[in-house]
């Protein structure tokens, strides 16, 4: 826990930051959803609880049909792009946001367009059913807009190489999420480092570039080795960090032809071993219950404030990312930005929306003293 009683001190020094990011490049409108176990009445039911009780009630309707039923209860702005960059803007960061929004934008991304310094929205906003349950979610995507997310569609929206390379160099963190739901950013990638890496400035310390792809189990392993080479290039212009859960993680590991072990180091060698393959500044890895990370070969652990009830799950891990890379982006060291990740996505589990800079040092010092559930 030492960590942890560390962090608000050091937070409390970085007060009054002054940060710009650009981050993009989907956008979908979520609603959440409960399946239903059994309905008392009109206004009363208890729902599925686990993944597994929803598996099993689908593995029987096999060879029959069955009858499910899904309550929203809540929608709002999806997509690791708008979840990351919401719990940013929380945080109190300059944030530009480039991707699918909606043409207007959707509604549900109203505050943020509000708070964001600039948004430029290419296409309309993809939809997500997301089926909460205690242990987990399971995301039904409806993605068709996503293929107007293109180069092309990127320059002629904010002003060709030129202009994207100007935003670029006045920002201290470039992400662009959701490589495997966007099936045109490789090639964006591409773009950007033939195009715009020629016009970037080199600065004694460079920008970060942030990458979460989005669970990738259902890219080839060619179209994935493929992305991981484009993004060790960015390494050049920027300190580049690719942000992972922990299937993910594995999932990677294997396509990079590393051996994963059953021993109970089992993550932090995959972990070790494909930060040494990729050569990028930093891998960071965000399982349920902890957080580990790799900076300039040294690797990181802290467990995390794991709620076993949570208010709501689909985000959580865009907040730990947020909390990591604005820890990364104000200086902090590896071990406090896994922190502040877990931090942040401990009070959005539990609050069911994003911490401001003052909440998450509170949250921190509840942590701390023993006081959070």
């Amino acid at each position: 826990m030492q960590n942890v009683q560390a962090l608000p001190e050091k937070l409390r020094a970085k007060k009054g930051f002054d940060l710009n990011m650009i981050i993009g490049l989907d956008g979908f409108v979520d609603e959440i959803i409960h399946v239903v176990d059994k309905r008392q009445d009109f206004q009363n039911y208890t729902r599925l609880s686990t993944i597994a009780d929803f598996g099993e009630r689908v593995s029987k309707a096999a060879g029959l049909s069955a009858n499910f039923e899904f309550v929203p209860v809540q929608t709002k702005l999806g997509g690791n792009g708008p979840i990351l960059s919401n719990a940013l803007l929380e945080y109190g960061v300059s944030l530009t946001y480039v991707g699918s929004l909606g043409k207007p934008p959707h509604p549900v991304f109203q505050p943020m367009v509000d708070k964001a310094k600039a948004v430029y929205s290419l296409c309309g906003a993809g939809l997500t059913d997301a089926l909460e349950f205690e242990d987990g979610k399971l995301m039904l995507g409806k993605h068709a807009t996503l293929k107007e997310v293109t180069w092309e569609a990127c320059k002629e929206a904010l002003g060709g190489p030129q202009g994207i390379a100007k935003m670029v160099n006045e920002c201290q963190l470039f992400g662009m999420e959701n490589w495997t739901m966007l099936p045109y950013m490789s090639q964006i990638w591409e773009g950007m480092i033939e195009e715009v890496f020629p016009l970037l400035e080199d600065k004694a310390e460079k920008p970060i570039a942030f990458f979460d792809l989005a669970d990738p189990e259902k890219r080839t392993n060619e179209d994935i080795r493929h992305a991981m080479n484009l993004i060790s290039k960015f390494e050049s212009k920027f300190r580049t960090i690719l942000g992972l859960n922990e299937n993910e993680a594995y999932k990677i590991a294997e396509v990079m032809g590393v051996e994963l072990c059953s021993c109970p180091d089992k993550l932090k060698n995959a972990v070790m071993a494909t930060y040494e393959k990729l050569g990028i500044y930093c891998l960071v890895v965000h399982p349920v219950r902890s957080a580990c990370c790799v900076v300039g070969g040294e690797y990181y652990y802290t467990d995390g404030p794991f709620c076993p009830k949570p208010k709501l799950t689909t985000g959580a891990g865009d907040n730990f990312n947020a909390g990591f890379c604005l820890g990364q982006s104000l200086g902090l060291d590896p071990l406090a930005s896994l922190t502040l990740g877990v931090c942040t996505s401990g009070f959005y589990v539990r609050n069911a929306h994003s911490p401001s800079f003052d909440q998450v040092i509170d949250f921190a010092e509840k942590w701390t003293a023993g006081n959070i559930d």
